[in-house]
């Protein structure tokens, strides 16, 4: 083989092996992308059957007020509720990271939106906490529902540091339920957990 015929087959050597390990580079590609497509399908589906597990869970509570937003927006306070929020005893702006069985972290509950994270708006009011969600359903818990509130570090999943999530026990249709909340200010944390924790006491007393 002459020299040039030697230099001509390597190139051509050299080439067919850039085309293979393109080929190997795009399957390898393709798989990837399959199966995150497949682990996505996964927890999407994982998540569609817990919903329907937890669909004995009532319809959230509307704030008492007419032109709540939930769900659109225009429901009328439930019985035995007041029909205003009344003065605003403390406001919170931070994000909403998701709602547990109570006592168990990892419990997460679907329904109704709950499992949904997003940036959140907080009032305490004496008719209980106004939660306002943008792009996600808004809900009220009522002062009567409220059980406990503490500060924590991890709730359905998520996991920050000791005392940085505003955790309110509360209940609602036989369930206790445990909200995480995150101010963007942590420091009003501890304010809303003695208030609220008052009011429960208060309630508590007059039950009585």
């Amino acid at each position: 083989m002459t020299p040039l015929i030697a230099i001509a087959a390597e190139a051509a050597e050299q080439k067919s092996a850039e085309v293979t390990d393109w080929a190997g580079r795009l399957g390898w590609v393709a798989g990837l992308l399959l199966f995150v497509v497949l682990v996505y399908w996964l927890m999407r589906q994982g998540w569609k059957w817990r919903g329907s597990l937890q669909s004995d869970l009532p319809a959230l509570p509307a704030r008492p007020s007419p032109t709540t937003t939930l769900n659109g927006g225009g429901e009328p306070p439930q019985p035995g509720m007041p029909e205003t929020t009344g003065e605003a005893k403390l406001t919170l702006s931070g994000r909403y990271h998701g709602s547990t069985t109570a006592g168990q972290w990892l419990d997460r509950i679907v329904a109704h939106g709950l499992g949904t994270r997003s940036r959140v708006e907080l009032t305490l009011t004496d008719a209980g906490i106004e939660v306002v969600r943008p792009g996600a359903n808004d809900f009220f818990l009522p002062t009567a529902a409220l059980r406990e509130a503490r500060l924590d570090k991890g709730i359905a999943g998520k996991v920050l540091t000791e005392g940085g999530l505003l955790i309110v026990t509360w209940e609602h249709g036989g369930k206790q339920i445990d909200s995480g909340f995150r101010s963007d200010r942590a420091a009003e944390h501890t304010a809303w957990v003695e208030t609220i924790n008052s009011m429960i006491n208060t309630t508590e007393g007059i039950a009585r």
